[in-house]
């Protein structure tokens, strides 16, 4: 590797940039950094350490399909779990040596006369790739809500993905504010520690029961052991998850049985008729992400927790106050208010051909070809870039379908000796206006919420609108006809 200037530069070391270089490296394409802005490898599991934290997809089904982990300990892995199966796959495929920790990546400028991308890093640093991949994902930078004298807080505040460990909640009054993914997972385990907790809810999640339980030793000891055993498992996975999707991809009226498992989980575990009206809510299930838990809901009954769902007015230098004028003291403010996704895309410092910033480009909606490349931008890959998220399966089999993309264009300019390649604008403009037909029928459109997978008119730019199997076929192998090579 010319450390240098290496012929391809991988931003991240989560899932994706990790994937891209492994495959990369079984390619025959051993020329490439990784540059991690952290001081270690695992992206978002690596940043996010709170309390709970664990996946919502199966364990077998979230991670690379090349390296199946028949050691799993639970049916959703913890997150200290899914960071060791980073480490240990970025070791046993020779990929460490490839990573440049402490590499923030500050702009990314494409030079027309070479040919090159040149990255500048945060310390000052420059590399000139001949490509760069993204692989920086969309859950890494936090979201904090816009709110009246947030920074007037006088106690400890921080958000779930910037846990502050030292901080000791025992007997302490507690609000949290935010109830996504994170939140219903490290709520539980705060209620049980604070004197008392207000949860500050703008918008009610549907919640599943999580079918979460511990891999017994023997079934784990015969996935290692028998083979096809693993893979047969995450087969039966993927398939039951693929099922799940019928409702929100072909048409919201197909969600019934979603809706009463999820009705049936409130009925069962809040008695309280008021909390079960607070908690249930007004929109079609999956037009936001559905998640599961099995305590989240236990923990809003107990007597100490109180779930707020007046909005916020101001924070105060000891409390929080709301729109009915009550005033809730407290001693820490926890964020559970997710990610930037669509906006953090916005936010990317990225120049083309002709000195186009990739906001211009992008000034009529974030879009790309398959989610991945993008006109004006030669050699320029995105790996979870615009609609490749996912409502109902695995991310990682979305991430493995892009690179195969990558893959197949890197061997065609290889054939054709092309220093070059990016997307034809009418192959981008058929793709994108064929899948946005059908994302407006989709309930992320349909199901009347507002969520983080649309942008500020209302389109859905993070989604995939159809079922996994669907992107497979037509994206892992690109079409010649599609892309300009030169």
């Amino acid at each position: 590797m010319s450390e240098s200037s290496p012929r391809i530069a991988i931003v991240g070391s989560g899932f994706a940039g990790l994937g891209m270089g492994i495959q990369l490296k079984r390619n025959g394409f051993d020329d490439f950094v990784i540059l991690e802005k952290s001081q270690a490898l695992g992206g978002t599991w690596h940043d996010n350490t709170y309390p709970g934290c664990a996946c919502d997809v199966p364990s077998h089904m979230y991670s690379f399909s090349f390296e199946l982990n028949p050691g799993w300990t639970r049916m959703f892995a913890p997150q200290p779990e899914i960071r060791d199966y980073l480490e240990r796959t970025a070791d046993k495929y020779g990929v460490r040596d490839h990573i440049r920790f402490g590499a923030a990546v500050e702009s990314m400028e494409y030079d027309e006369d070479a040919a090159v991308w040149v990255v500048t890093l945060a310390g000052g640093g420059v590399l000139r790739p001949r490509a760069v991949v993204s692989g920086v994902g969309a859950l890494h930078i936090p979201s904090y809500p816009d709110l009246p004298g947030i920074e007037r807080f006088q106690g400890t505040a921080f958000h779930s993905a910037e846990w502050d460990h030292s901080y000791d909640f025992t007997g302490k009054r507690v609000a949290v504010i935010g109830t996504g993914a994170s939140a219903i997972q490290f709520v539980p385990k705060l209620a049980d520690q604070v004197d008392r907790m207000v949860v500050f809810q703008r918008t009610p999640p549907w919640i599943q029961p999580k079918p979460d339980v511990a891999i017994p030793k023997a079934v784990r000891g015969t996935f290692a052991k028998v083979p096809g055993t693993t893979r047969a498992f995450r087969d039966l996975i993927y398939w039951g998850l693929e099922a799940r999707a019928v409702g929100f991809t072909i048409d919201p009226r197909l969600s019934g049985p979603q809706d009463r498992l999820a009705r049936g989980h409130i009925a069962r575990q809040i008695k309280d008729p008021e909390l079960r009206a607070k908690v249930t809510p007004d929109y079609t299930i999956g037009c936001k992400r559905v998640l599961l838990s099995n305590d989240y809901y236990p923990a809003l009954a107990r007597p100490h927790v109180e779930v707020e769902t007046t909005g916020i007015t101001e924070v105060r230098e000891h409390s929080v106050v709301t729109a009915d004028g009550r005033e809730h003291e407290v001693d820490a403010i926890v964020y559970g208010t997710g990610f930037k996704v669509v906006d953090a895309m916005a936010d990317w410092r990225i120049t083309g051909r002709g000195g186009v910033k990739i906001q211009e480009a992008w000034a009529d909606g974030i879009e790309a070809h398959h989610g991945t490349t993008l006109p004006g931008f030669p050699n320029l890959f995105m790996m979870l870039g615009p609609n490749t998220g996912l409502g109902h399966n695995s991310v990682v089999f979305m991430i493995e379908i892009q690179i195969q993309h990558v893959l197949s264009l890197l061997r065609q300019m290889q054939r054709r000796n092309a220093r070059t390649v990016e997307p034809r604008p009418e192959a981008v403009r058929a793709y994108n206006d064929r899948m946005h037909r059908r994302l407006r029928r989709a309930v992320w459109t349909e199901g009347g919420c507002d969520s983080w997978y649309l942008d500020e008119n209302g389109v859905n730019r993070s989604l995939w609108p159809g079922h996994t199997f669907e992107f497979w076929a037509g994206s892992r192998k690109a079409r010649p006809g599609d892309y300009i090579f030169a």
